[in-house]
């Protein structure tokens, strides 16, 4: 018991969402229906990018995701995925779904990890946290703001280049268009690991790549949880 107190996230309650489903593009009917997404209404997921060599983003996610599930759990929080499974024979959970677990579970965060699919001259990460949107997000933007700064600091600090490709080239985005982060109760962020269409796909489809972005997020997660505000 003592040893578990000492635990950094003892008591702590994540919630991962790796980005997609590897079916979803064999089920169009069903990942095409709309779903609310926070005041208006979205597709309920869409298939993801790729690398060019054939890596799809939703397993590239998966496996990121299962790799920090792991290291969270080691360090003594309670992680729970949004998606359980990456197979061709399931689609899903829609993007509502995912925006709201979080809320259902009490958890203390929720982080959305995905690949980005820009053009080949784009590289580097960046992480998108949400617009103060009454009665959406007023609650969270400002922790969610907070934990993508602290996540950008650790990924910065690792090596890892800000995008090239988005406005401001600080590596962080502000919307108010996606159902993931508008319908959370909890501060949450959506992690774009990098450009699959460019330079970072070699990383990204490496295995020792998918450990680093782990153990970075893992150590982004608990700076964010054990620092004063």
């Amino acid at each position: 018991v003592a040893a578990r107190a000492a635990l950094p996230l003892a008591g702590r309650v994540i919630v991962l969402d790796p980005g997609h489903q590897l079916g979803n593009h064999n089920f169009p009917a069903q990942i095409n229906a709309l779903v609310p997404a926070g005041g208006f209404r979205k597709p309920c997921n869409s298939t993801g990018t790729a690398t060019n060599a054939g890596l799809p983003e939703a397993t590239f996610a998966f496996r990121v995701a299962n790799r920090l599930k792991l290291r969270l759990e080691k360090l003594g929080a309670r992680v729970i995925m949004t998606r359980t499974t990456n197979r061709e024979d399931r689609w899903g959970p829609c993007v509502d779904a995912r925006g709201r677990r979080g809320n259902k579970v009490g958890a203390d965060l929720k982080v959305s990890i995905h690949g980005d699919g820009s053009t080949s001259g784009g590289h580097g990460f960046h992480i998108i946290a949400p617009v103060n949107r009454a009665p959406w997000t007023d609650d969270i933007f400002v922790s969610s703001r907070r934990l993508a700064r602290v996540l950008r600091a650790e990924l910065v600090a690792r090596g890892y280049q800000r995008a090239n490709y988005i406005a401001g080239g600080d590596g962080l985005d502000f919307r108010g268009d996606l159902a993931t982060l508008n319908l959370s109760d909890v501060p949450t962020v959506m992690v774009e690991s990098g450009n699959m269409r460019g330079t970072d796909a070699r990383w990204m489809s490496s295995a020792t790549g998918r450990r680093a972005y782990a153990r970075a997020l893992a150590q982004g997660i608990v700076d964010y949880l054990t620092t004063a505000k």
